[in-house]
């Protein structure tokens, strides 16, 4: 028996636009703030719970991620959780709660 796809109307279609444009504004943001606080794929994930081939499935945009997903990430990035969604992300480190390195 062959499964035929039933046809998009145009409002589905722009919902699934918005979704996939907020998952990779999550993935690119996750990865920037992840960069820029010097922590690694594997470090990230397990703060999170998650696996590290899952999180870099996300922020690949290779995945969807539940809000759950997403506070236990933002949780361990320190971060909240509706910067991770901004568009226009400024990323500013407060140095002050981080190590000295040297």
């Amino acid at each position: 028996m062959i499964k035929i796809k039933p046809y998009l109307d145009t409002a589905t279609m722009e919902k699934q636009a918005e979704i996939h444009h907020y998952r990779l504004l999550f993935a690119r943001n996750m990865r920037q703030i992840r960069r820029l606080k010097d922590i690694s794929q594997e470090e990230l994930a397990f703060q999170a719970g998650i696996s590290r081939a899952y999180l870099g499935d996300i922020e690949r945009g290779n995945r969807s991620v539940s809000i759950d997903v997403m506070g236990s990430i933002a949780d361990a990035l320190q971060t909240p959780l509706n910067q991770l969604l901004q568009t226009d992300l400024t990323l500013r480190l407060d140095t002050s709660s981080q190590p000295k390195k040297g």
